[in-house]
């Protein structure tokens, strides 16, 4: 896998150069898999977020050693995301988060109150 540099956002340079694919290719995926989603800089350069890189690793990957098709490969990729929603909706409990949210604002409350002293 490769090595991936700890930073917000990636120049389309850096992105090729880490997942070792051209930049035109790059711009290719951007067409076929609409997840890939580069914010463009005020002088219109892409600006790649890590998720974008990651999926773009995980894209190649498909592609190049599983030997998928851009189709099975953007099948693939749906069923992935499908997945990882499934499983969120399934760990998310409402209450636990009510009762979280309240320990927060008490412990917010008791930090403000200690500040103010």
């Amino acid at each position: 896998m490769a090595q991936v540099p700890d930073k917000l956002y990636y120049k389309i340079g850096e992105v090729a150069g880490i997942t070792r694919v051209k930049p035109h290719v790059l711009r290719y995926w951007e067409s076929e898999f609409k997840i890939i989603n580069p914010r463009k800089s005020q002088t219109k350069h892409r600006i790649y977020s890590k998720k974008d890189l990651h999926l773009i690793l995980e894209i190649k990957r498909l592609l190049h050693k599983e030997k998928f098709t851009l189709e099975g490969a953007k099948k693939k990729i749906k069923e992935i995301q499908s997945e990882i929603a499934r499983q969120m909706k399934l760990s998310f409990d409402e209450e636990k988060y009510a009762v979280a949210l309240n320990h927060v604002k008490k412990e917010l409350a008791s930090i403000s109150k200690m500040l103010s002293e």
